[in-house]
């Protein structure tokens, strides 16, 4: 053997044998391939649909200025029909053939649930669930990163806040039969304990489901003053509707869930007054804000509908995902991203969102809240962002 061919074989196995030459999942010389799973069909769809348009209007600005130290961003999307199982199916083709490297922005509580061992399991992040649930972030696991104020405390927040404002005395539940309704209804419990009032009636009802008459009937008959309730776009109409059919008009409050345009579009007098806890400004085309303005129109142009909050949510939580990226800088894989993180902060969105903050042991942005309310048709901001 020569000492040209001995050199060549011992630089080869150098090669070989050196870890920081090895490629992490999803991220090559020109791509950085990320995935997300929306309910595209299904029950979620009002919410998913704006949320992905958000999401590809980011992706679509950051690639059109060169992409990220490079590298261009691929999103990958998946449908989970908002049914776990079938959620679990879309993670495992995207993490095992699609090969992503961080899942963004995928939306709902149960079908984030049950791809977490999927995405843990090949060291996959999920960065901004489009979820309130505190399994979003606890326990502390490096791989998860959450930006929404938890359903419970918004209900923490918003429940004991309209009982002092409203003088009401007598609190009952409507919730969902799943994670996003546990949660919700956990925080009531504890805000009733707090506000020193009964919660008189607890009734749940099936994912799904299009009947709410014995439900409703059951707070009516129990004299609530104040109905909590967990809902997306025909729950919430469905419940509200039936209260106003039977003569029933307490203070409605809802978890962060119902806050879309497409309810008061579709509900119209029926949900006039409902409250709901949030934490940005639905991106009106005739917002008085002008970079909002600005922003709702560009979005109406590109997909031919107006924004909706789910749409703002969307894009900014794509938004943070690029700055980490740009920030971590063109050595970028999963460790180096999860350090970034830990020390990560972002100043309020041009939606209004709050302040975020992230460390190694506090993977939530942050717990601030306001309360919404729709007012001739419109939702509009009642209060100011309290923890």
């Amino acid at each position: 053997m020569t000492l040209q061919t001995s050199l060549l074989a011992l630089i080869g196995m150098l090669t070989l044998g050196t870890p920081v030459l090895a490629q992490t999942q999803g991220v090559s010389k020109n791509e950085i391939v990320i995935g997300t799973i929306q309910g595209l069909t299904g029950p979620g769809v009002a919410l998913s649909k704006p949320t992905l348009e958000g999401m590809q209007l980011r992706v679509e600005e950051v690639n059109e200025q060169g992409g990220i130290n490079g590298r261009k961003l691929v999103l990958k999307v998946e449908d989970s029909n908002y049914d776990p199982k079938r959620a679990i199916l879309a993670a495992e083709k995207l993490v095992n053939q699609d090969k992503i490297f961080a899942m963004v922005g995928h939306i709902g509580t149960p079908t984030n649930i049950a791809t977490f061992p999927v995405l843990f399991k090949k060291n996959v992040v999920n960065f901004f669930p489009l979820s309130a649930a505190r399994q979003m972030y606890e326990p502390l696991n490096r791989l998860t990163y959450a930006f929404i104020a938890p359903y419970y405390d918004q209900m923490l927040y918003a429940t004991p806040r309209l009982i002092k404002e409203k003088g009401t005395k007598k609190v009952c539940v409507i919730y969902q039969d799943d994670e996003l309704g546990t949660e919700v209804l956990k925080g009531t419990e504890d805000s009733v304990k707090i506000a020193g009032v009964d919660l008189v009636e607890k009734t749940s009802y099936k994912r799904g489901a299009t009947d709410f008459s014995s439900q409703v009937s059951k707070t009516k008959a129990a004299g609530c003053d104040l109905v909590v309730f967990s809902g997306i776009v025909r729950e919430t109409i469905g419940i509200m509707a039936e209260a106003r059919k039977i003569g029933f008009n307490p203070v409605f409050l809802s978890s962060s869930s119902a806050y879309i345009n497409a309810v008061p579009k579709l509900g119209g007098a029926v949900v006039e007054g409902l409250y709901v806890p949030t934490t940005v400004s639905v991106p009106y085309t005739d917002s008085p804000e002008q970079p909002i303005r600005f922003w709702a129109t560009k979005y109406k142009t590109r997909f031919g509908t107006d924004p909706e909050t789910f749409s703002a949510l969307g894009y900014a939580g794509m938004d943070s995902f690029i700055k980490v990226v740009q920030k971590v800088g063109p050595n970028l894989t999963t460790d180096s991203f999860v350090r970034t993180m830990e020390g990560m902060t972002f100043p309020p969105d041009m939606f209004g969102g709050p302040a975020m903050s992230f460390s190694r042991t506090k993977h939530l942005g942050s717990k601030a809240a306001r309360l919404s309310q729709i007012k001739n048709g419109k939702w509009v901001v009642v209060s100011e962002y309290s923890e």
